[in-house]
């Protein structure tokens, strides 16, 4: 059974329940001006229906700038599968949410997010098309927020070399231990975090990198703060003890609040949007569906540090956030 909501600005907004599989999930479609939503497939528990529909909305939407802003011809969704991925997953749920993407006519694409796998995505791939499972992102996730990091190196009066520059990386999933990895190979100075102490070790004793407790990550002392993970990490709480100069990672929704950007601004600590400096991935999965090779695919999305270069100097020259910037950068494409 699928409900319809009403969420002003957004296109279609979906709650889905199947009752053969006792599947609950979400599905959002933000806006499709410049092409089809292309938005992850999220398995998460929430402590509600009306927290996953939020952090859908806050997702689709997240999706449909970060696309406009990197210049592509996608729109901006997200769906949400409600449930614990260890213990609730099975092939009969994600073939039922499939379904319900295939009710949407091809309008959201899909690709795998927290708590899904490519392999996921290819079962819910029986049940709709197109969706995105020929490729990991990931490593061109991490590899665009390399590039943006090294931007606002630049933009901070340095030449951009990482060799030595401490950089937390919070949360070591796959976007977090991809991007570990090529800040190792420039020789930066590790920190590394996350929910799965395990997983933080792993990533340590392969990069030489200092673990520390993932609730410490948002305030210990670096030159970078990296989130990968889940978002609002910039929070009230957090915020006046952050400790680093710049803020850029591949997490979604790193601000718990838009009014966070006006007070980094205020502290001289340096942020890159996140759905600028993550858009890596999607450039990669536009690609896939260009039919383009990994040579062109690497090199547009290297030019990730160019756009972010381009939204600094921008809110410097306006007397804006970089936030603002980005954003009315993204919405000028939006616009008829």
């Amino acid at each position: 059974m699928m409900t319809p909501i009403h969420a002003d600005g957004f296109e279609q907004v979906a709650l889905c329940h199947d009752e053969e599989t006792g599947l609950q999930s979400v599905v959002v479609i933000h806006d499709t001006t410049l092409g089809p939503a292309l938005g992850g497939v999220r398995m998460h528990t929430y402590p509600d229906e009306d927290a996953a529909v939020a952090d859908g909305l806050c997702l689709a939407e997240a999706m449909t700038l970060k696309a406009a802003a990197a210049g592509l011809g996608l729109g901006g969704g997200w769906s949400i599968m409600i449930g614990d991925p260890a213990s609730h997953k099975s092939e009969k749920r994600l073939r039922a949410h499939g379904r319900a993407l295939a009710a949407f006519d091809g309008r959201f694409i899909p690709v795998n997010d927290i708590g899904t796998t490519q392999a996921d995505i290819r079962v819910i791939g029986r049940e709709t098309s197109p969706v995105c499972a020929a490729g990991d992102p990931s490593p061109l996730t991490a590899l665009g927020v390399l590039e943006g990091i090294r931007a606002c190196l630049r933009a901070s009066g340095g030449d951009g070399d990482l060799a030595g520059v401490r950089v937390c990386v919070q949360g070591v999933g796959n976007v977090g231990s991809a991007l570990a990895a090529l800040l190792a190979a420039e020789a930066a100075e590790l920190i590394v975090a996350d929910t799965d102490p395990r997983r933080a070790d792993a990533v340590a004793a392969r990069h030489g990198a200092r673990v520390v407790a993932p609730e410490a990550a948002p305030t210990v002392a670096c030159d970078v703060l990296a989130p990968c993970g889940l978002g609002s990490v910039v929070t009230d709480e957090t915020l006046p003890r952050l400790d680093c100069r710049i803020i850029a990672g591949g997490a979604n929704n790193v601000l718990a609040t838009p009014a966070h950007a006006a007070m980094l601004q205020a502290r001289g600590i340096l942020y890159a949007p996140d759905f600028c400096v993550n858009a890596g991935g999607l450039i990669f999965l536009e690609e896939q569906l260009l039919g383009h090779d990994s040579a062109h695919a690497e090199a547009r999305v290297r030019q990730v540090g160019v756009r972010v270069a381009e939204l600094i100097d921008r809110s410097r020259r306006t007397d804006v956030t970089t936030v603002d910037a980005a954003t009315e950068l993204a919405r000028a494409r939006l616009r008829p």
